[in-house]
């Protein structure tokens, strides 16, 4: 029996030996990845060595996401809010995304201060008008650099930028660094394998930007400047007839917006005001431009925004209006519930424009100053542009209701557009004024007295004191005298 059992202890080594010889080539393998990762090309070795800057980015191209180590997400959690505020606003978070995947980035963040209060209003008021879009992305992605540059390799050359256009790099007399017209403050403010970002003591404005701000300027003072008419002469006195003392700008206007309004859509439109008129102090037919862009961009309203430009010449008229002083409150209907008019309710001559009549309001109103007004005042009527129709307003849950019954309305996008003369609140129904038969009281019954016919008469009946003047007149044979006593 020793033999046998020799030979399967034998057996039992042999099998061992071949299975350690079949997982021993795994070891060089394991080596390899790691050299992989200080090359570049792995993830955890590198990271944890701090080698192969363009590994993370890689991977998280590759993987369809960003990754969470990248300059960008550091970006969005860092102390420089205004500028990730206003990347968020340019709409180049997919930009910078796609930029991160591709290669290495370097961005220059101005410091909060610069943008809040060391910029012309001015010119800030133009890079926030929806019109602008594109002037305000070239300006943002004319801060990134398409290459990482810490500031120990920092050079003193021209470089690129995902603008387009080249940013002089340079170094400062006292050995610091600068980037165009501005300091760099905090050279690595954050460090991360993907990219850094530098902090600079201002924004930088790229020459096409500035020349767009520049070409929209002048076009806006030359058309502020309007013709003045001839002086008017006093036919009577031969003498100059005193002018209309001047409005100041912002002053509401004289006339109530009704008498402002053109003629109904069967009639010619209103003639333009003469020259000289003393108003024209906004640029309406702008704001109603920015305020339809508004709607397109703000998605959900284009339906609005046809019947305004196309179907109708509101947005001309509402333009008017603005120019001339006059504010305005749009309730605008969503595509949902515009989609839902009949063709019968859009054909009738006028029917569009009495419909969307219905739906300005000429005062200026915010979601707050609604909220706030139905909260304390339980229910509020607001005028509106179709005479003599009113639009009442309540609350309910939570927020602002509009109409009543079945056709009211509630208010769900909150100042889609405020800019002081025009504010739109988006709703979620089509308004119609009541109708006046449910709104015309009821006519009191007109009681008819009965007929008197020849056969039926109804008998007088005497008082008391001229019953007992007949009995007397009677007792003195003087009763046929009197008609009365009859």
């Amino acid at each position: 029996m020793g033999a046998p059992v020799r030979g399967a202890l034998v057996f039992f080594f042999l099998l061992l030996a071949g299975a350690a010889a079949e997982t021993a080539p795994e070891e060089p393998a394991l080596a390899s990845a790691t050299v992989g990762g200080i090359d570049g090309v792995g993830t955890g070795t590198s990271a944890g060595a701090g080698a192969g800057t363009g590994a993370d980015a890689g991977v998280g191209a590759g993987g369809g996401g960003i990754n969470s180590n990248s300059v960008l997400v550091a970006l969005l959690d860092s102390h420089y809010t205004e500028l990730a505020e206003l990347v968020e606003k340019a709409l180049l978070l997919q930009t910078l995304e796609d930029a991160v995947g591709k290669h290495n980035v370097t961005i220059f963040a101005p410091r909060n201060e610069a943008l809040e209060r060391g910029l012309d209003p001015e010119f800030k008021r133009f890079l926030l008008e929806p019109r602008n879009l594109k002037s305000l992305q070239s300006l943002l992605l004319f801060h990134v650099l398409p290459a990482r540059l810490p500031s120990e390799s920092w050079p003193a050359a021209s470089h690129p930028t995902l603008s387009g256009e080249e940013v002089e790099l340079a170094a400062a007399d006292d050995g610091g660094m600068r980037v165009a017209h501005a300091t760099v403050t905090r050279p690595d403010a954050v460090l991360r394998p993907d990219g850094v970002i530098h902090g600079i003591e201002r924004l930088l404005v790229p020459r096409s930007v500035q020349e767009d701000f520049n070409r929209r300027r002048s076009l806006a003072d030359i058309s502020a400047v309007l013709p003045t008419g001839a002086p008017d002469v006093d036919p009577r006195t031969h003498r100059l007839k005193k002018p209309a003392p001047p409005v100041p700008p912002g002053a509401p206007p004289v006339l109530p917006i009704w008498d402002a309004m053109a003629p109904g859509p069967s009639i010619a439109p209103a003639p333009a005001p003469g020259p000289g008129s003393g108003k024209h102090h906004f640029d309406g037919h702008s704001q109603v431009k920015d305020f339809i862009q508004t709607l397109l961009l703000y998605g959900g309203y284009n339906e609005l925004a046809d019947i305004l430009v196309n179907l109708t010449s509101l947005a001309t008229e509402m333009g008017r209006l603005v120019s001339e002083g006059y504010v305005l409150t749009v309730l605008a209907p969503n595509d949902e519930a515009l989609t839902r008019l009949t063709t019968d309710q859009l054909s009738e001559p006028g029917s569009p424009e009495n419909i969307l009549y219905y739906h300005m309001i000429p005062e200026y109103q915010t979601e707050e100053s609604m909220y706030n007004a139905v909260r304390r005042f339980g229910k509020v009527r607001y005028d509106t542009l179709r005479l003599p129709h009113k639009v009442v307003a309540r609350e309910a849950d939570g927020s602002v209701k509009f109409g009543q019954g079945e056709g009211s309305a509630y208010l769900f996008d909150p100042d889609i557009y405020t800019d002081g003369r025009i504010s739109v609140q988006g709703i979620d129904a089509v308004l119609y004024p009541p109708d006046g038969s449910n709104t015309a009281p009821a006519a009191a019954p007109v009681r008819r007295a009965p007929a008197v016919t020849g056969t039926s008469k109804s008998k007088l009946r005497r008082g008391k004191l001229l019953e007992a003047t007949c009995q007397m007149a009677g007792i003195l044979g003087q009763r046929s005298r009197f008609t009365s006593c009859q």
